[in-house]
């Protein structure tokens, strides 16, 4: 059964993305399943820090960029949500190549939703760890 109160719509989705943050670090939408949503970002020189490997704020924008999206598909057309709090742990170095992002919900609450992000790389070892809070807001008329 699907968390999707609105309907995913890939194509939409990535036209919201330009000239953002999103578009400029290559952040993409690549898979929406019925309880989970999965991003894709290159590690290139976008995404790099002076050492040459992944910044870990480039993790971080993947990740809140994953869970903001998947939070407000959980949402029905009067509501929406913005980010409250992140935090991330950084397990892998990763110099080139695509991260992806899976984000999962942990709660899904009248006011407040939490999502688990998974960040890892092209052979699935664990880059980072990252929960996203949001803040449920309705929209206001007028």
């Amino acid at each position: 059964m699907s968390i999707w109160k609105k309907t995913p719509d890939l194509e939409q989705l990535q036209r919201r993305r330009e000239n953002t943050l999103v578009e400029h670090l290559g952040i993409d939408v690549v898979e929406i399943g019925d309880d989970y949503l999965i991003c894709s970002m290159p590690v290139d020189k976008r995404t790099h820090q002076p050492m040459g490997i992944l910044h870990g704020g480039a993790s971080i924008a993947l990740a809140e960029t994953v869970g903001s999206i998947a939070a407000n598909l959980a949402l029905d057309a009067s509501h929406y949500a913005v980010g409250l709090e992140i935090n991330g742990n950084h397990m892998r170095s990763i110099r080139q190549g695509t991260v992806f992002a899976k984000a999962m919900p942990v709660h899904l609450g009248r006011t407040t939703q939490i999502w688990d992000i998974r960040i890892s790389d092209e052979n699935g070892h664990k880059v980072c760890i990252s929960r996203l809070t949001m803040a449920v807001l309705k929209h206001q008329d007028g």
